[in-house]
């Protein structure tokens, strides 16, 4: 079956090719990695400490593993963490948060480049990060002995529904998984009909509500508030994970409202910052002046409202902290196809949030923050604007809903510590330390 997949990869990297390097030359995306991800030829361990492989596809999952790591940190002090992405800016953020253990592109699903992986990390377990499942990878790691774990798992219906239409395919490769910790029991029932065993599967909660901060007061917000020189009395309209359709959106709710609120500012968070360039243009276009973030560095102390009516985040990895600035919340990616991005962020700093209606990769989340109240939906620009406004003429309507929202996130922790507990208690044990040192030398070699 190793083989018979490397053949079908093969033939799929080739259909794709002339679309790979259209992205790479035109687009400037997918440029970085390419020889890790055709060889496995990852940083070689040099240490005997056991090792645990953690892989993230992009931020959202970055992000959402860095509380597991860090208490993966103080529950085995003695191990080491390689952290694998697949896409560059996971891979720049998860080299920003992660700068201190192994990180890498995780290669594509040939058997030669996973095999490549294992021989040169020695892991001591696998961890997959929602639901990132490839065959080769989980057969040869488990024929390895080691044990793969799924965390914060979850399955959309779309998915759920593509997979069982293969799942004499897919039932074998979940059947591998030695534990999957999910984040709601409608996922566990999907997986469960997706021929996983029962007992498999633990129902962990989302880690997402820990990873997220709750204090506006934090340092990273802190700082971010003094580097645009927002005062107290500005009032932030953001709008993160955007697309551009979302941006004009946002674009056209701040200037119908700029004249009735003086002290209104935009801070606009694309969800791919290289469109960052042109979102400038497209809004001097409609007569908005913009000021990138990255340029911010060279102009310390100035404000930027001063200077510009909307300022542009162009930096990965800020968004948890500029949502700790924000008034009133608009979360992107909710729109158009992409099914939403993480709304819990700003619901957690108590900001009054409203998103688009198409949010199906958090379906979970999104019934607990419209049950609560702590969240409204909005479908058109106009809606957008009501929601706006109402949170700015209506402060303590807006401020009730931001404590519903941060109130919500705080009863739905304690994933991190379930996660880590089902991860600790699946690690093979630790071999005597000559067997490690040899292990050690010959992988080396």
């Amino acid at each position: 079956m190793n083989y018979l997949l490397n053949i079908v990869y093969g033939l799929l990297l080739v259909a794709l090719f002339p679309w790979l390097l259209y992205r790479a030359i035109i687009k400037k995306k997918n440029r970085r990695g390419w020889w890790t991800k055709l060889t496995g030829r990852v940083p070689c361990r040099q240490s005997d400490s056991p090792c645990i492989w953690l892989h993230a596809v992009s931020v959202g999952e970055v992000n959402l593993l860095r509380p597991v790591i860090a208490r993966l940190s103080r529950e085995l002090p003695g191990y080491e963490f390689a952290v694998s992405t697949t896409t560059e800016t996971g891979y720049d953020l998860a080299r920003k948060i992660f700068g201190e253990h192994t990180v890498f592109f995780c290669p594509f699903d040939f058997s030669w480049a996973i095999r490549n992986v294992l021989h040169r990390l020695r892991p001591s377990l696998l961890v997959l990060a929602e639901l990132e499942l490839w065959p080769n990878l989980i057969s040869l790691t488990r024929r390895q002995g080691i044990p793969v774990s799924l965390v914060n798992g979850r399955i959309s219906q779309g998915s759920f529904e593509n997979y069982a239409r293969f799942k004499w395919f897919w039932k074998p490769v979940l059947r591998q998984l030695s534990v999957l910790g999910v984040q709601n029991p409608e996922y566990q029932r999907r997986l469960t009909e997706l021929g996983v065993a029962q007992q498999k599967i633990q129902l962990t909660g989302s880690v997402k509500f820990d990873g997220a901060n709750t204090d506006p007061g934090n340092r990273q917000t802190t700082e971010l508030r003094q580097l645009a020189g927002l005062r107290h009395e500005d009032v932030v309209f953001l709008a993160g994970s955007t697309q551009a359709e979302e941006d004009q959106m946002a674009a056209k709710v701040y200037l119908r409202l700029r004249e009735s609120c003086h002290n209104l500012r935009l801070v606009l968070v694309p969800r791919h910052v290289e469109r960052s360039a042109k979102l400038k243009k497209d809004l001097l276009a409609v007569g908005l002046k913009a000021q990138l973030r990255s340029e911010l560095a060279s102009q310390p102390g100035a404000r930027v409202f001063d200077q510009s009516d909307v300022l542009i985040v162009d930096v990965i990895g800020e968004l948890s902290g500029w949502w700790g600035v924000a008034d009133v919340a608009f979360v992107g990616g909710t729109m158009g196809t992409r099914g939403g991005q993480n709304m819990i962020e700003p619901a957690a700093y108590g900001v009054p949030v409203c998103f688009g209606p198409n949010t199906w990769n958090f379906q979970d989340v999104v019934h607990l923050l419209l049950d609560q109240h702590a969240a409204q939906v909005v479908c058109t620009s106009d809606e957008l604007f009501e929601f706006v406004q109402a949170s700015i003429e209506q402060p303590q309507l807006a401020q009730q809903m931001g404590l519903r929202g941060r109130q919500l996130v705080l009863q739905q922790r304690g994933a991190v510590d379930r996660t880590v507990a089902m991860l600790v208690e699946i690690l093979p044990p630790e071999p005597p330390q000559e067997a490690v040192s040899t292990s050690g030398q010959t992988a080396a070699a």
